[in-house]
Parts: C-alpha cells; structure tokens; sequence
C-alpha cells in the first residue's frame, strides 16, 4: 500500500508509515507533542488577537475609527490567510517542526517590536507581518499530528491544540486589558510578546522529532492542482466555508464587544472587559470533548448544535445585562468550538492527498471568515449599533445551515 500525501505534488509514491511507529495516547511522547502543540497554539494565538481587547484605547490614543482600529486584526488574521498555502507548501520539504519553530520564534520578535510604533500605517503593516509569520504554524500544526498520532486520536489531539489556541486568545485579551488598566495598551502588547516568546521556547524544547515525515520537492504547479483539487471535492469545499461562516460569528462578536462594553450603559474599565474573554475556557472545554461527542451523535448533529448554541448566544446578547452578555457569549463560544472542531477535523480526515494543503485552504478561509466577520461587524456597530452585529451573525449561521444539509 502507498501513500501519495506529499502534498508538494510529487510523482513518487512514499510506503505509508507503520502505526507503530504514531503516538499513541498516553506514552511519553504523545504527552510531548501535546504539550508542544498547546504551548505553540497559545503563542499563536496571544499574537494573533493581541489588539482585539485593545481596540477602544488604540481608536482612543491613534484617533481613528471602530472600522479602522479592526484593521490591527483583520490585516494580521488576512496575512494568515494568504501565507498559509505557501507555508504549507515550504513545509512538505523542510520538515513541520522547522517550520512551526519558525513561526512561533519570529511572530514573538514582531510582538515585542510593536509597542514602539507610534504611527498607524506602520503598526497595520507591521500587524500583517506578525501574521505572514503565524502563518506557519496553523499551516503545518494539524498536517503534524495527522502524520504522528495514530489514526483514532487525531480527533482528541487536534483538539487539545485547539484548546490551546482558545487559551491563548482569552489569555490575549484578559491579560491585555488587565495591564491596560494598569498601565497602558502599549505595555500590554510587550508582556503579551514576551509571553509569546515563553512559549516558543517551551514548544521547541518538547516538540518530538517527526518520525512520519517525507520531505519532498516543492513544486509550485503541482501544489496548485493539489489545491484546487481539493477545492474541487464538494466535502472538503463545505467544510471550508462551515469553518469561516462559524468564524464570522465569532470575529464579529469578539472584535465589537470591547466598544459596546465600554460605552454606555456599561461603560466598565479596560480590566473588567478583560475578564469577559475568560469565556474562553468555554471554547478550551468544548475543544477537549467534541470530538468525542461528534464520534458519539454524528458530524452533522454536533454541527447543527454548534449552529443553535451559536445562534441563540448572539440572540441572548441583545439585553442590555451584563449577565446576558456573559450567558449569551458562553453560548456563542460554545458553538463556535464545536463548528470549528468538526469542520477542522473533518477536513484532516478527508483529504486523501495533500494533508497539509488541506488543512491550509481550510484555515485560509476561515481568517478570511475572520477578518470579514471583524471588520464588517465593525462597521455594522458603527451604523446601527449591536443590533447590526447580530444581523451579520445570524446571516452567517442560517447560510451555514444550509450547507450542512448535504453530506458533511
């Protein structure tokens, strides 16, 4: 039997490596890999969102609007978006792990340079650098565990690296605004980078070296077949856009709330705010648990109550309650995980060439969900308040409803 997952397009068939040779759950190195993986996912994703939390008190300081303040996200979440097929790609020849180490070490320099920059051109164009850089780690991180991890725990182990991207981004913005309030935005960025940097560190000291891995010669031709290949499979094109639609949902939400908290009738601090992003733990429970609740009920039945769960949190938010918000957030957080647990998961499992291609079209579409969700629900805040986020939300939602009434 052969394996043709080089994802580079080489003509050469590779022996499929033995399941002896994966991790398997509960030995020493499949704890390493994990623990490698969560601590590369924080990094990520501390970067990633380091602003969002931020976004009144950069509109504040730099003078610009809602819709423009978003652009320190959506420009860092659209380089994400357009780097990862190239990183993948580098990824096939040079190894994950180099790769992954890469991203993390160089995204956490870029972190630590930002609180310097005082001009706002500058710091978007820097932003969008920091994601180019990410970029190589969401590129290779699922095409890595799909390689090492035997077969029946690829499910459990994606979504322990899923629940360290939910712990980076409630960390990114809960300890940003917490130093805020203490200090000042720019001196959350630098803590932020420097805890970036911790966990590159971690994540280069425990990461296994990849014993599945076939390097092979990257080919630009070749990779555009593969991808549009896989653009081709009706499977693998839903999923896409499940992942980017519940990722609209989410962006939306989370990139507004800071403004909406902010001003009346709340009107709470920078810490305060904060702490609404611990709703994130939510996201790191929902992560470990779904893909065992999917195996369990179905991908489709997990999906539609992502989409409920998604849908009635927006719906709950329209109170003007704190507990509302807080109920209603847990809701969204919830559904959102769940989505994009099965959709990402699911696309891994499909693919049967080109893995790390796959994962890639799949996460450039969802930043793209991401950064579409985030500024537009910006710019609907600005013009008709809160109600303009939910409208966009639940527009998202009913369109994922009716993908997921074919196969998925």
């Amino acid at each position: 039997m052969v394996d043709t997952r080089t994802g580079a397009g080489a003509p050469t068939p590779v022996p499929l490596p033995s399941d002896a040779r994966k991790l398997a759950p509960g030995t020493p190195a499949y704890r390493r890999a994990i623990t490698a993986l969560f601590a590369a996912g924080v990094a990520v994703f501390l970067l990633l969102y380091v602003t969002q939390g931020l976004l009144p008190e950069i509109s504040g300081e730099l003078r610009i609007t809602p819709a423009e303040a978003s652009l320190t996200v959506s420009a860092t979440t659209a380089a994400i978006a357009i780097a990862l097929l190239p990183l993948s790609a580098l990824s096939e020849k040079y190894g994950r792990t180099r790769v992954m180490t890469a991203s993390v070490f160089s995204a956490s320099v870029v972190g630590l340079a930002l609180p310097f920059v005082t001009d706002t051109g500058t710091f978007v164009a820097l932003r969008a650098l920091q994601g180019v850089a990410l970029a190589g780690l969401p590129a290779t991180a699922m095409a890595y565990l799909a390689e090492e991890v035997s077969p029946a725990a690829v499910s459990s182990a994606i979504g322990l690296y899923l629940a360290g991207n939910s712990i980076g981004g409630m960390s990114s913005r809960f300890v940003a605004g917490l130093v805020a309030q203490w200090s000042n935005w720019r001196v959350s960025l630098g803590v932020l980078g420097g805890i970036a940097l911790l966990c590159a560190v971690v994540f280069r000291l425990t990461v296994p070296k990849a014993a599945n891995f076939r390097p092979a010669r990257v080919n630009p031709g070749a990779v555009a077949r593969t991808v549009r290949g896989h653009l081709r499979n009706p499977l693998l094109l839903r999923l896409y856009f499940l992942g980017a639609l519940f990722m609209v949902v989410f962006g939306a939400v989370f990139t507004v709330l800071g403004y909406r908290l902010s001003a009346p009738p709340f009107g709470l601090p920078e810490g305060v705010i904060g702490a609404f992003f611990l709703i994130y733990l939510v996201g790191t429970v929902t992560s470990t648990y779904i893909g065992r609740l999917a195996e369990r009920f179905g991908r489709r039945t997990a999906l539609y109550g992502g989409m409920v769960l998604a849908s009635a949190g927006v719906l709950v938010t329209i109170a003007d309650s704190v507990v509302a918000i807080v109920a209603g957030l847990v809701l969204v957080t919830a559904g959102f995980f769940t989505g994009h647990v099965i959709a990402s998961s699911s696309v891994s499992s499909n693919a049967a060439t080109g893995r790390a291609q796959a994962s890639a079209v799949y996460l450039t579409i969802y930043y793209i969900g991401n950064s579409v969700g985030g500024t537009l629900a910006a710019a609907a805040y600005h013009r008709a308040g809160w109600t303009g986020v939910v409208v966009v939300c639940l527009a998202s939602m009913g369109a994922a409803a009716l993908i997921a009434v074919r196969r998925i």
